[in-house]
C-alpha cells in the first residue's frame, strides 16, 4: 500500500481523529483528492507551512497545527532558558486562524513552556515586536497572509523577532519526522492553562509608540489635516485593530475607512483575493474616495504586513503605485527629509532584495547611503539590521521588498503594514504641501533618477506532482544557461543553489556572497534584469523583470522585450 493510502487509511481508523475530521476524509471521492490530501507532510522550511484548509496530512488542520508546534517545542526544549522565555502566539481573520493559535498554545503547555497568547487578531508585526518586548525564545503567527481564503499557514520566529533560520527551521523539520502525529503530540486535555498568559492592551500601547517614533516629520500629518482624506481598507483583516487609531493619533483628522471591509471575515466576501497589489482590491475604497474627495486610498493584507496603495494622478485617475515604486517612494522622502533637517543619522543603510528595483540603488548613491541586496524573504533583511546591532555600527532608514513589504525602525524583524500606512500617510501630507499627489513625486523620482519598470510572471505549478514540475524546470534552466534573453546578452550570471557568478564577457567566476538559495540571475550587457526563483509559499515559479531605460517609452521596450524573452526561456 502506498504512502497516501496509509495516511488515509489510518485517519479513518484511528480513535484519535475526532468524527468531524473522518467524515471529511470519507468525503474524498477520487484518488486525485485523496492524493492531495494525504501524500506526505507539509514541508516545514523557515517560512513555516502554508497550505490549503481541510483533513489530511498535507493540509492545514488542527492535527498538523499540533504536530508541528511540537517539533518546534522540542527545538525550545533543548535551548536553555526556552521554556520559561516562553513563546508568543498570534493569529490573523481567516477561518481556522484562533482554532489553530489556541492548539498550539495547548501543546506548549503541556510541554512545559510558558506562552503568550494575544486575546483577538492583531497584525504579525505586532508578534515580532511582542517577541523582542517580552523577551521571548521564539513566536508563532498563524496566517497565510495574502493567499485566497482556502488558504492558512504556520510561520514560526525565533528570538530576535525574525523567522526560523534556516538551522533551526531544519531542527524543528527533523523533529517533527520523528514525531507521531496522534501519539506523540500532547492532546488538548493535557494542556496547562497555568502557563497561558493572555496578553493585554498595553502591549498594543507599547508597539503603537515605537511605531509613533519612526515618523520622519511628526508635524507633516497636523500640518494639513484639515484639508487631506484619506481612504483606508483593512481587507477583513487585522489591520482594522491598530492602524486606523494609529493614523488618528498620528494627527488626521479625515480618515474614511471601507465599512463592510473593516469586518473580521476570512472568506474575504467583497474581494476575490485579499491583496492590495491588485487594483480590485480597492474597488469599494474608490468609490468612497471619489465621494470624499480623497486622492489617496491604503490597503492592507490579511495580516497586516503588506500595505498597497493606489494615488490620482495628474488627470484626477487613480493609479496603483507598486511595490517597487512606494520602496524608492519611501526611500528618497526619508533620504531627503534627513538631509534638510540636518539629521541624517551616522553610516546609514539601508536594506531592499535582490528582486527590488535597482532604482533604489541609485537613490541610495545620491544620498550616501549605504544599500544592502539580501535574499528574497524578510527575514534577510532582518538578518542585516541584527548584525548591525551587535557591531554596533550603522543606523538603519528602511528595509523592503517589492512585494509591498517595508519596515523602518528596529522594534521588529518582520515586514510592518502599520508602520508603512504611517510613514505612506506621512509623505503624502508633505507633498500636498507641494500641491503634488505620490503619482507626482513618483514621476519626480523618475526624472530625477531615470524610468524602471519592473514586472512579476508567475508560472502555477499545481497538482501533487508541482515541487516536481518547479525542481525540473529550474535544474533544466541551470544544465542549459541562457546566454542571451529576448535578444539581450547576459553579462552576468548568477547561480545561488550553487553559490557561483560568472561574468560570461571576461569569464571570470567568483562567489556570491548570499547564502545558498535556488534562485537564477541574469544581468544584461544593457543593465536590464531577470531573476527566477520558485515561491516558497505557492506552487509556482517567479521570474522577475527588472528594467530600465533613459525615458518611460525606453523602460518600456526592455521590460517587454526581457518578459518575451523570458517566457520563451520557461517554455524551452
Amino acid at each position: 500500500m502506498s504512502d497516501y493510502k496509509e495516511n488515509y487509511t489510518r485517519w479513518l481508523n484511528d480513535p484519535m481523529v475526532d468524527d468531524a475530521t473522518k467524515e471529511e476524509v470519507r468525503a474524498l471521492k477520487t484518488d486525485d483528492e485523496i492524493k492531495g490530501a494525504f501524500t506526505g507532510y507539509m514541508s516545514f522550511g523557515t517560512a513555516g507551512l502554508r497550505a490549503e484548509m481541510g483533513a489530511g496530512t498535507a493540509k492545514m488542520n488542527l492535527y498538523t497545527v499540533a504536530h508541528a508546534t511540537e517539533g518546534l517545542a522540542r527545538l525550545i526544549l533543548k535551548t536553555p532558558g526556552g521554556k520559561e522565555r516562553g513563546v508568543a502566539i498570534c493569529y490573523d481573520s481567516r477561518n481556522n486562524s484562533k482554532e489553530f493559535a489556541h492548539r498550539a498554545a495547548e501543546v506548549l503547555s503541556a510541554d512545559g513552556i510558558q506562552v503568550y497568547l494575544f486575546p483577538e487578531m492583531r497584525p504579525t508585526p505586532v508578534l515580532s515586536f511582542a517577541i523582542r518586548d517580552l523577551n521571548c525564545i521564539a513566536g508563532i503567527n498563524i496566517t497565510a497572509s495574502h493567499n485566497p481564503s482556502e488558504y492558512n499557514g504556520y510561520k514560526a520566529y525565533w528570538e530576535d523577532g525574525g523567522q526560523l533560520p534556516p538551522d533551526h527551521a531544519a531542527t524543528v523539520a527533523a523533529e517533527i519526522a520523528t514525531v507521531d502525529i496522534f501519539r506523540d503530540v500532547p492532546a488538548a486535555d493535557k494542556a496547562n492553562p497555568a502557563l497561558i498568559t493572555v496578553t493585554d492592551a498595553s502591549l498594543d500601547e507599547r508597539y503603537m509608540e515605537k511605531v509613533l517614533e519612526q515618523a520622519v516629520n511628526p508635524d507633516a500629518i497636523p500640518a494639513v489635516a484639515d484639508d487631506m482624506a484619506i481612504v483606508y481598507t483593512p481587507l477583513h483583516g487585522t489591520g482594522a485593530t491598530l492602524v486606523p487609531q494609529l493614523l488618528k493619533k498620528a494627527g488626521l483628522k479625515k480618515l474614511f475607512t471601507v465599512d463592510e471591509q473593516m469586518i473580521p471575515d476570512g472568506n474575504f466576501p467583497t474581494v476575490k483575493f485579499p491583496n492590495p497589489e491588485f487594483p480590485e482590491a480597492f474597488a469599494l475604497g474608490r468609490e468612497i474616495a471619489n465621494k470624499v474627495g480623497s486622492d489617496l486610498i491604503v490597503a492592507t493584507d490579511p495580516d497586516a504586513d503588506r500595505v498597497g496603495v493606489m494615488a490620482k494622478d495628474k488627470n484626477g485617475e487613480f493609479q496603483c503605485i507598486t511595490g517597487n515604486q512606494m520602496g524608492a517612494l519611501l526611500l528618497e522622502y526619508i533620504a531627503t527629509a534627513f538631509e534638510k533637517t540636518g539629521k541624517m543619522p551616522a553610516e546609514p543603510y539601508a536594506v531592499k532584495t535582490i528582486v527590488t528595483s535597482e532604482l533604489c540603488t541609485r537613490i541610495c548613491e545620491a544620498h550616501g547611503v549605504h544599500l544592502y541586496n539580501v535574499l528574497t524573504g524578510f527575514k534577510f533583511i532582518g538578518e542585516v539590521i541584527k548584525n548591525h546591532e551587535i557591531s554596533g555600527h550603522g543606523t538603519f532608514l528602511l528595509g523592503f521588498e517589492e512585494s509591498y513589504g517595508y519596515l523602518k525602525g528596529t522594534y521588529a524583524r518582520d515586514k510592518d503594514a502599520v508602520v508603512a500606512s504611517l510613514l505612506i500617510c506621512e509623505m503624502a501630507a508633505y507633498y500636498k504641501t507641494r500641491n503634488m499627489t505620490l503619482i507626482d513625486a513618483l514621476n519626480e523620482i523618475f526624472e530625477k533618477y531615470g524610468y524602471f519598470r519592473e514586472s512579476v510572471i508567475s508560472i502555477s505549478m499545481s497538482g501533487v506532482d508541482g515541487k516536481e514540475k518547479m525542481a525540473a524546470m529550474m535544474s533544466g534552466l541551470r544544465q542549459n544557461p541562457p546566454t542571451e534573453i529576448g535578444g539581450k546578452k547576459v553579462a552576468i550570471f548568477k547561480d545561488f543553489l550553487e553559490e557561483k557568478a560568472v561574468d560570461l564577457r571576461s569569464g571570470a567566476a567568483y562567489g556570491t556572497g548570499l547564502p545558498k538559495s535556488d534562485v537564477l540571475y541574469y544581468l544584461m550587457e544593457d543593465d536590464n534584469l531577470v531573476v527566477v526563483r520558485p515561491s516558497g509559499t505557492e506552487p509556482k515559479v517567479k521570474v522577475y523583470i527588472l528594467a530600465n531605460g533613459k525615458d518611460e517609452a525606453a523602460a518600456n521596450v526592455n521590460a517587454e522585450t526581457c518578459i518575451a524573452g523570458a517566457r520563451k526561456l520557461m517554455e524551452a
